[in-house]
């Protein structure tokens, strides 16, 4: 037997006994020992396989640029990122923005607020939708990180990344979505063109809030892996595999209001089968893409 059909049969047979990827946790593992860590081969195991839990914060923080490659200036860029980040809790106390009773994410955004330059003059205001979005984001990544510093450094890098880097893709992550649906199914596509529903869809629950709020989080991670490591279009196959899924409940739903408020809401406990579905929706349009949008 060759080396890569004895792998291939472990492979299976790993997955047939309940211990899928296996080897590829062992692959991570092996990457994480380096002494400066290799970015591209983490954006690209990222983008073909589902990080371990026990290692998600910590590759997401690398690629994200809150910790740098090297392994032995981690303990002090967090402890500097910890530093910072009680600097910027206790301004907003001393004006007044955040108590002890201030849930947690708001207290996030209004951190953000402050180092982005965007504080509102009282905390009365009424929130911008872009505050909505972070505080979507904010909610479902609080269910993911545990400690609240890396939680609001991953926030706050996954946001502007999706303000910087993907600033140009996600508006046109809808006519891509039409795109793929059409080349998937063209008939529910027609269908949704005859209840004019096509450009009434949930597209930034979809695309901006990057589906925090309509996949539990569980599911959420998932994809979200991909959008840290350079993927944005992900997201479309995720809203594709949702229609394909849902296809007749939504064939038989005949309004552009049911149908938005169907897909505004759908039921959760489909949620891994739709993600799976879409990554390999995704493979199979995309290739195995390791920087693309």
């Amino acid at each position: 037997m060759t080396e890569d059909s004895q792998r291939n049969f472990r492979s299976v047979y790993y997955e047939k006994v309940g211990f899928r990827g296996v080897e590829e946790k062992k692959s991570l593992e092996i990457l994480l020992k380096d002494d400066r860590l290799d970015i591209e081969k983490l954006c690209t195991f990222s983008q073909r396989f589902p990080l371990p839990s026990m290692y998600r914060a910590l590759v997401w923080k690398v690629l994200l640029g809150i910790l740098p490659p090297h392994h032995e200036s981690h303990a002090q860029v967090m402890m500097y990122r910890k530093e910072q980040y009680s600097d910027v809790l206790h301004a907003l106390r001393v004006v007044r923005f955040v108590s002890d009773a201030t849930p947690q994410v708001e207290v996030y955004l209004r951190m953000y607020q402050l180092e982005s330059g965007k504080l509102p003059r009282s905390p009365s205001f009424p929130r911008e939708p872009e505050d909505e979005v972070f505080l979507a984001i904010a909610k479902a990544m609080e269910e993911m990180v545990e400690d609240s510093v890396d939680c609001y450094w991953i926030i706050r890098c996954f946001v502007n990344q999706l303000n910087s880097k993907y600033r140009d893709s996600l508006p046109q992550l809808p006519k891509a979505f039409e795109q793929y649906l059409n080349l998937e199914d063209s008939r529910l596509l027609s269908h949704l063109k005859t209840c004019s529903a096509v450009s009434k869809l949930p597209y930034d629950l979809w695309f901006k809030r990057c589906f925090a709020g309509c996949l539990p989080e569980s599911s959420l991670q998932r994809v979200w892996d991909k959008v840290v490591s350079g993927s944005c279009k992900i997201l479309v196959f995720v809203a594709v595999e949702i229609l394909l899924t849902f296809k007749i409940k939504v064939m038989a739903l005949n309004s552009a209001e049911k149908i938005t408020k169907f897909l505004e809401n759908i039921p959760q406990d489909s949620s891994d089968a739709i993600v799976s579905k879409a990554i390999d929706l995704w493979h199979k349009h995309c290739g195995t893409p390791v920087h693309s949008a």
